[in-house]
């Protein structure tokens, strides 16, 4: 495959210095102030979806938690790719709490997800119906399939599903149901914590007062811009693009439902892939503004690597539960189809990036 690049400089005039990096960062830290106000304000209820109507749904178009996290990941991810124009202690003591902060707020809403795109697979492959979960948990789940190569494993014997399917779908239930309410207990007691108190001054401070260097206003961004786009770069080219074009991946299987309850290595570089290309689209929102016109390519790329990471770990879970003692074999015959149906969405994914990667930027010589 020829070596796609990006070129995050190309649709700019002129030079974007240290000055742009610090309007950005305080824009996202009074986005989180403002994403606090309205947690405090609505006692929590809206967070990861746990109020009435869950989010995205129409009468919830702010999700507070969201919003949190959605400002941590660009502070976090602009210290990572600019780190040479910020004060070094500041941003080395700064990025692990931010991350901490960001994965735990994550958590419940990830478990919700989690359920109902697991639910949604067994009652499309055994037509079991299951209960109604919160509307909106996961607005992509039941879109997860949408791209990716055409065929699928063969189709498993229906009857013997059926009747394992309810109580495969009672069993992940339980354990997701009782992750995420343990996760959302978590997330509480962060935001309560003395930890969360000082990252939330530090950014409070960081809204008003960014710590550059003291050449760091005058410094050309581009280069750094440019860094994190080849880092992106090399990770893809270094992907099994060639492999991620079969309809079915044999080893992945083997592997998922192997007492090992290790992740699959497979997924690991595509992973790594998701993080750099998160880093690199926050690193054009900072050279082109947050109100650039939107790159087609890089979204369309960012939605099939996030349903990668969704039906990979859903995979994960149908395994974990698969090695529950003393399940009956119905139970587990389930759960191995369901396994098997999510890592042919991972495929499936895989085969959508590779798609979209391949297509040239429009305006892009």
């Amino acid at each position: 495959m020829a070596q796609q690049h990006l070129d995050p400089t190309d649709p700019l005039a002129g030079r974007v210095t240290g000055d742009a990096l610090a309007d950005y960062l305080r824009a996202q830290a009074t986005e989180f102030l403002r994403a606090l106000r309205l947690h405090r304000e609505t006692g929590g209820t809206a967070a990861n979806g746990s109020g009435p109507q869950g989010p995205g749904s129409p009468g919830d178009p702010v999700d507070p938690a969201r919003a949190l996290r959605r400002a941590v990941r660009r502070i976090s991810g602009s210290l990572h790719t600019f780190r040479p124009l910020l004060d070094a202690d500041w941003s080395e003591s700064m990025r692990p709490e931010l991350a901490w902060l960001s994965g735990t707020l994550a958590m419940e809403h990830a478990y919700a997800a989690r359920l109902e795109r697991l639910l949604l697979a067994l009652h499309r492959l055994s037509g079991a119906v299951f209960p109604a979960q919160p509307k909106g948990a996961t607005v992509g789940a039941a879109q997860a399939g949408g791209s990716g190569p055409p065929s699928h494993p063969a189709a498993p014997d229906r009857g013997n599903l059926t009747v394992g399917a309810a109580k495969a779908g009672a069993l992940l239930e339980r354990q997701l149901t009782l992750a995420r309410t343990r996760a959302h207990s978590t997330a509480l007691q962060a935001l309560g914590s003395s930890r969360f108190h000082a990252v939330a001054d530090n950014i409070a401070v960081l809204a008003s007062e960014v710590p550059l260097v003291p050449t760091g206003a005058a410094t050309d961004l581009h280069p750094h811009a440019t860094a994190a786009q080849e880092r992106l770069t090399d990770a893809v080219t270094a992907l099994p693009l060639v492999t991620a074009g079969h309809p079915y991946n044999a080893e992945a299987l083997i592997h998922g439902l192997s007492p090992d309850p290790a992740p699959h290595p497979q997924d690991t570089p595509w992973h790594q892939v998701r993080l750099l290309l998160r880093l690199h689209r926050y690193a054009r929102e900072v050279i082109q503004g947050t109100n650039a016109p939107v790159d087609v390519r890089l979204l369309t790329a960012g939605q099939a690597l996030d349903r990668h990471r969704d039906a990979s770990e859903a995979a994960a879970a149908a395994a974990q539960a698969a090695r529950t003692p003393r399940i009956a074999p119905a139970t587990a015959y389930a759960l191995g189809v369901l396994h098997a149906d999510q890592r042919h969405e991972v495929e499936a994914a895989r085969f959508a990036f590779q798609q979209s990667w391949q297509k040239q930027t429009v305006g892009t010589p």
